[in-house]
């Protein structure tokens, strides 16, 4: 396909442990750290399918 995403994209994760993926080349938004896991979008996002198991931000899962 001539409009594929060709990227690499970056797997980030916030002091909620919430995931979300950024482009590589650009700085975290405040707040956001990497997560160690770099690739296609594809790939990030199967990362994160993978390791958050648990939608609820660490705060509400501290409180229960």
């Amino acid at each position: 396909m001539e409009d594929e995403d060709k990227r690499v994209y970056k797997v980030v994760v916030n002091h909620e442990e919430q995931y979300s993926i950024w482009i590589a080349d650009r700085a975290n938004a405040p707040g956001w750290n990497d997560a160690g896991k770099q690739g296609t979008k594809a790939e990030c996002l199967a990362y994160i399918e993978e390791v958050w198991t648990d939608m609820r931000p660490l705060s509400l899962r501290q409180a229960t």
